[in-house]
């Protein structure tokens, strides 16, 4: 159907519906189903479906997959270039707000905490300082990242807990606004305030079940030509990408193609580094009280999705 779900009161601008939870739980074919039947266009949430050639490791959806519903925010950036949560809430809500005037449901889809949070909620993103920057990359560079993860542990311990020691660029940004502020990193986060009225649905599957079905994408990965498709962004500054250089299986393929890994390896440590990043996205998302959490396997899960758009929207 066109226009905003059954029940919606007219002239009324439709909620954001965002489609979220751990990595390979079905979010993007739940989101075309209801899509579908809503009236609604899909608006990216996925940090690394952003890059354009990234899309065989993101399991960025095909045209088949998406169903004949418009899908917004694909491909904007080129691998070099460093990932902006502040840009993508700025075309993001542009695209919400663009949709909501329409009347058009906006499925806000993917598995990226923050940048769910940033489109749907009022958070002020601390500023960034060149210099200081700089000096930290410089740092990084010299030392390398589990030595700066120690020094992120002394001055803010929480900060440290929910970074991986290997991850030198959110451990660099995370000591660039512990400085900037004076207080600790996840402090310069305020509570969060709606910018949109919304219905915030979780996707998640019982663990052994999200582990298989983490291998079975790495098998489809490899055997759909993965590691051609990092050949190629690697000829194309991959590895100079700050963000996308770091991405799962992206990263381990180019330690692959540098030697540092064997293919097996390389595939296993894939699968490995992708279960423990589902296990922290988990985590994340179910700080949030208003989501309303669903088992991605059960058989009528459009239905009472549905059903819960629906009630909420009338309610609103």
């Amino acid at each position: 159907m066109d226009g905003p779900p059954d029940g919606a009161v007219t002239g009324t601008p439709p909620p954001v519906v965002a489609v979220v939870g751990p990595t390979a739980t079905g979010k993007t074919a739940l989101a075309v189903a209801l899509a579908t039947r809503l009236g609604g266009e899909v608006v990216n949430a996925d940090s690394m479906q952003l890059y354009r050639g990234m899309d065989i490791g993101t399991a960025k959806p095909d045209l088949a997959e998406r169903g004949g519903v418009p899908h917004h925010l694909l491909d904007l950036w080129h691998v070099r270039e460093p990932a902006s949560v502040a840009e993508y809430r700025s075309r993001a809500r542009a695209e919400v707000d663009r949709l909501r005037a329409a009347g058009v449901v906006p499925f806000l889809v993917g598995g990226s905490g923050l940048y769910v949070r940033a489109v749907l909620d009022e958070l002020d993103f601390p500023g960034t300082d060149p210099e200081l920057r700089a000096r930290l990359e410089a740092e990084l560079a010299d030392v390398g990242p589990a030595t700066m993860h120690a020094r992120l542990a002394d001055v803010d311990p929480a900060a440290a807990a929910a970074v991986l020691p290997s991850n030198g660029r959110r451990i660099v940004r995370a000591l660039e606004v512990v400085e900037l502020t004076g207080g600790p990193f996840r402090a310069s986060l305020p509570e969060p305030r709606p910018h949109y009225p919304a219905v915030v649905v979780g996707l998640d599957r019982e663990p052994a079940e999200l582990d298989e079905r983490i291998a079975l994408r790495v098998d489809r990965m490899w055997a759909s030509g993965f590691v051609a498709e990092v050949e190629g962004l690697a000829a194309d500054g991959l590895r100079e990408g700050p963000t996308a250089s770091r991405a799962l299986g992206y990263a381990q393929v180019l330690a692959q193609l540098d030697g540092e890994l064997s293919p097996d390896e390389a595939r296993e440590r894939t699968v490995t580094t992708t279960r423990r990043f589902v296990r922290r996205q988990r985590s994340w998302f179910r700080r949030d009280a208003a989501t309303t959490w669903f088992d991605a396997a059960r058989p009528d899960l459009a239905d009472a999705v549905g059903k819960l758009i629906t009630a909420r929207t009338i309610r609103e």
